[in-house]
């Protein structure tokens, strides 16, 4: 069937070391286009540092179906951008009640890809030489959310120098 280039939206690149680097951009280029934000100013960071979101903040959303759509868009994303994780998790548990406060989330989370496109994961081979690691890194916010007081915690398993989850 040939060398693998792209598939289900994730590029497949390989570089002469070994380097295997998986990216989106075409798949985050369309969802730009499909929001209106391909010409809006990238800024640094998926979410403010303070950024606390509610269930009652502001008025309801007219569009929910387009949140809906473009937040799984968003959940998408995540494969190759785990450092969108934490605020995709974020928006997604408004789903039912959307309010605008929580579309101007999902534009922030836009334009931070906007700036970030050609982000990627990166899988190279572990050296011979080394045995095999296994390192797994977490955190854990307790009982943040101003609704019901849930915790929202997170984890990075590594093998070798490779994210796996």
């Amino acid at each position: 069937m040939g060398k693998l280039d792209y598939f289900l939206g994730i590029e497949n690149k390989s570089v002469a070391d070994g380097t295997i680097l998986l990216t989106q951009s075409k798949y985050i280029r369309d969802l730009l286009q499909k929001t209106k934000m391909a010409e809006a100013q990238p800024i640094s960071s998926p979410m403010t540092a303070n950024c606390k979101l509610t269930k009652a903040e502001s008025d309801l959303f007219s569009d929910p179906s387009l949140y809906k759509s473009v937040v799984s868009d968003l959940q998408y994303t995540t494969i190759t951008r785990p450092e969108l994780s934490y605020a995709v998790n974020k928006i997604c548990q408004f789903m039912a009640n959307t309010m605008d406060f929580h579309w101007t989330a999902v534009k922030r989370i836009l334009r931070y890809l906007k700036g970030s496109i050609h982000h990627c994961l990166h899988f190279k081979a572990a050296p011979f030489s080394q045995p095999f690691t296994i390192k797994a890194l977490c955190d854990t916010d307790w009982a943040s959310d101003p609704d019901d007081r849930r915790s929202t915690s997170g984890a990075v398993i590594y093998f070798g120098p490779n994210l796996v989850s």
